[in-house]
């Protein structure tokens, strides 16, 4: 167990996760007949509690940690089955890294914190506009996450290799998806090479990440009120640390290949279970 491990609260022991079966939904869940409100109307509150602490500069790593927590048990609650592999591979690194993997739903940012930043404080690279809704703007600052803009790729690249050095200097690590969109299909094309870039210029080792969260669909006309897959099973899964050498060209391909390995295996399992 790391240093970062035994400072802040761990819910998630071991290097596999798995939701228990004898986790009951909610009542008001099934009230709702299982619309997909219950879980955003939980995990607002838990969004207006958290934006709170952090507008009184009560939002350490510890709540932040708490808060992920609850939303990943509010996710439960409404159904899903969750299944974390490979979280040892965290640990494996020697001081921060940089975190890479595919961008799905929103449902990752909010509750990756709960079983990476245990185990190394964490912060994620984020689109600015973020920063400018109430409560969850607040949370974005508090954690010290890095805004980027999306529409000058140039300017977003140099952005995250300032703040980024700065933060993995002060011993956070920074999670990053590589994506310009999140996307229930992974397009190889689209996942680009900046946290390749930013690992090797910080000497840092990256720990490639592949996840599958296409129960919190997007939405078709409001993308951050999609609907509440229940037939489909949440995964992620950690792989062993890499160290960037040469151009990174090949780290980069390695972690392309990561993805698509663990995407192929959890898409060819049933839907149901």
């Amino acid at each position: 167990m790391g240093m970062e491990e035994s400072m802040f609260a761990n819910h998630f022991q071991g290097d596999t996760y798995e939701t228990a079966s004898y986790r009951r939904r909610f009542l008001l869940d099934s009230i709702l007949l299982g619309c997909r409100w219950t879980f955003y109307l939980k995990y607002l509150y838990v969004c207006y509690k958290a934006g709170k602490a952090a507008l009184q500069g009560r939002l350490g790593v510890d709540g932040q940690i708490a808060h992920s927590y609850q939303t990943l048990l509010i996710a439960e609650g409404c159904g899903a089955k969750i299944s974390i592999k490979g979280m040892d591979n965290i640990d494996k690194a020697d001081g921060p890294a940089v975190l890479i993997g595919n961008h799905m739903s929103m449902l990752e940012t909010a509750v990756m914190v709960a079983f990476i930043s245990p185990r190394k404080p964490a912060i994620f690279v984020v689109k600015e506009a973020l920063f400018d809704i109430p409560f969850y703007g607040d949370i974005m600052r508090a954690m010290g996450n890095i805004g980027v803009a999306r529409s000058n790729p140039r300017e977003d690249l140099k952005k995250v290799i300032s703040e980024g050095k700065k933060r993995l200097e002060a011993g956070k690590s920074i999670i990053l998806y590589p994506q310009s969109t999140r996307s229930a299909e992974f397009n190889p094309k689209r996942f680009n090479s900046i946290g390749v870039k930013l690992a090797k210029e910080a000497k840092v080792s990256i720990i490639p990440f592949a996840l599958k969260t296409d129960f919190l669909a997007n939405g078709k006309w409001v993308k951050d009120l999609g609907p509440i897959q229940r037939n489909k099973k949440v995964y992620f899964e950690f792989g062993e640390p890499i160290k960037v050498s040469g151009h990174g060209k090949e780290e980069h391909q390695k972690i392309i290949e990561f993805i698509q390995d663990r995407l192929n295996k959890w898409n060819s399992l049933p839907d149901t279970f």
